[in-house]
């Protein structure tokens, strides 16, 4: 999400689990403190581990890690009244907030005066809406898509995430498990797929089996 002090307004900065996400989450941490400006950084269930931002790159820097049912308002404004320096916020991961810590945020702009951007993935692997993100949709003032296309395997645009235990697509378990992109066997991870692959639950790894499979139709001279 994006939100710009002068005019308070609320966005949306990225709606996709690309490597391009985190990575413009860093962008702007790094050319605002580059100015002299502060911020806080709000993070959960980074791959990198508790208290971390980080990109598929290997760019990472320090963050508070939101707990369950911690009042990001407040936080923000005990920050402020011992002494903190916050210029702005960046909200990584948002779609693994509550809808009432999005509100939070949106008071930290409206009421504190704070730039917010927070940076999520819209929809599950089961293409049904985070709770977090309808919230953040709610309220926005501005939505953004990431101007770095993600692709399909097949080469088509990426719209939709697909949850894979050894590269096939799994469409039953809870909604927020954390895996990765490059997963080995067996593992839970994650993969972008267009909407047609991902209603049919064809992943690259399946694809590549059923492009492999013998059972192909005779082929005769006469």
């Amino acid at each position: 999400m994006r939100a710009t002090r002068n005019t308070q307004r609320y966005g949306l900065a990225g709606v996709g689990e690309w490597p391009s996400k985190r990575t413009l989450a860093l962008q702007i941490e790094h050319n605002r403190s580059a100015r002299g400006l502060q911020g806080m950084i709000f993070t959960r269930n980074d791959r990198a581990g508790e208290g971390k931002l980080s990109s598929r790159l290997g760019l990472v820097t320090d963050a508070a890690e939101v707990a369950d049912g911690q009042d990001l308002y407040a936080y923000l404004v005990d920050h402020l009244s011992q002494g903190g320096r916050a210029d702005y916020v960046i909200a990584d991961e948002a779609q693994f907030l509550a809808p009432e810590q999005i509100d939070q945020l949106a008071r930290a702009v409206d009421d504190l005066g704070l730039d917010v951007y927070a940076f999520g993935i819209t929809t599950d692997f089961r293409s049904k809406l985070f709770p977090g993100s309808q919230r953040l949709v709610e309220l926005a003032d501005r939505v953004e898509v990431l101007q770095v296309e993600a692709l399909c395997w097949c080469g088509a645009r990426a719209t939709h995430n697909a949850r894979t235990i050894g590269g096939a697509m799994v469409v039953e378990g809870a909604q927020v498990v954390v895996g990765d992109v490059n997963q080995s066997a067996d593992e839970v991870g994650y993969e972008v797929l267009c909407r047609r692959h991902h209603r049919r639950r064809m992943t690259a790894a399946t694809a590549r089996a059923a492009a492999l499979s013998p059972d192909v139709l005779p082929v005769s001279s006469t």
